[in-house]
């Protein structure tokens, strides 16, 4: 049985040996470029995780969490350039170092090559984890809807935020140990309880990254710290501070996020400093030990083996509790 750093290393190497057609260059070496610079890799390991838990070969199950690595990568390419993003993972954003056209149709074809390596999976469950891909991938196209209808609202609840951010963001991470279950011949049960315990670890996992993102070292995280704040982003922390604010911090908020023209400096300063006041970050951990509690009881409600099983908590507990 192979520790997560094992498996970390047989993904990367898989995906630095991807073969990519050598015409258009400008097509595919921005996908290349995406793909080398790094990440976390967390949905393909997740994949392998549950498939090795349940016992099977993952080098069998490796197509398609290099297809499901492939897709993630496609959703930051096109949201990178939505967000105006300037640096991803401490590189330049494909947007940034091509054009904005380039991102767009690079994009579109990591889309397409991620659903080639999926089919091509050799299992004989194949179809039906490709209907869960499917099915997610068309979530998460809802979840960033949500999220660009967002940026134009004051009036977000918590309630519809995470609904969001489940659909975004946590909702790949459940697909990719169900179809790790499902390609490895688990039943309905099993790969159902790996999922609703995907679904929690990245409710935990998303409000980490919004905390990092005000609260993070720019040197670990990989990402300018306050990006979040100068884009007037609706993360957990600046929904629950209009929910919390007073009269004066909510003028300061709005404020700050009419501005058309201000210094970035000053501009997160600003902002964090309502959180600081508001006690947001405290009230945003806390939030994070509720979704990664439930998916502890979900985990162990999970019918394998612990020596089976383990790995998956392990790599959840490092993800949910990074500083990068």
């Amino acid at each position: 049985m192979y520790n997560t750093d094992e498996i970390l290393a047989k993904l990367n190497d898989a995906i630095a040996n991807i073969e990519y057609p050598l015409q258009p260059v400008g097509l595919y070496e921005p996908i290349k470029y995406v793909l080398s610079i790094g990440g976390k890799r967390i949905r393909p390991a997740f994949m392998l995780l549950a498939a090795q838990a349940l016992n099977a070969d993952i080098e069998k199950v490796m197509p398609a969490a290099i297809g499901l690595e492939m897709y993630h990568n496609y959703t930051l390419l096109h949201d990178d350039l939505m967000d105006k993003a300037q640096v991803r993972r401490g590189r330049p954003t494909v947007h940034c170092k091509w054009n904005n056209n380039t991102a767009i149709l690079s994009g579109d074809s990591m889309l397409v090559m991620a659903s080639k390596y999926i089919h091509s999976t050799q299992l004989p469950n194949v179809k039906e984890a490709v209907d869960v891909f499917l099915d997610t991938a068309l979530e998460i196209g809802e979840g960033q809807q949500y999220d660009m209808n967002f940026e134009t609202r004051s009036d977000v609840s918590q309630a519809e935020y995470i609904e969001m951010i489940r659909l975004k963001t946590s909702v790949l991470i459940a697909c990719a140990l169900k179809m790790g279950a499902i390609l490895s011949g688990a039943d309905f049960a099993t790969a159902d309880k790996l999922y609703a315990f995907g679904e929690q670890v990245g409710l935990a996992f998303q409000l980490q990254d919004d905390l990092l993102d005000v609260y993070g070292d720019p040197k670990v995280f990989g990402k300018r710290i306050g990006g979040d704040i100068l884009c007037d982003k609706k993360t957990y922390l600046l929904i629950n501070a209009y929910q919390k604010a007073d009269a004066r911090q909510k003028a300061v908020l709005e404020y700050w996020i009419n501005q058309k023209q201000y210094d970035d400096v000053e501009k997160i300063k600003a902002v964090t400093g309502v959180y600081d006041e508001l006690g947001i970050r405290d009230y945003t951990i806390n939030s994070i030990s509720v979704f990664f509690d439930r998916a502890k009881a979900i985990f162990d409600d999970i019918n394998l083996p612990m020596e089976n099983k383990r790995p998956l908590w392990d790599f959840a507990a490092q993800l949910v509790n990074r500083n990068y």
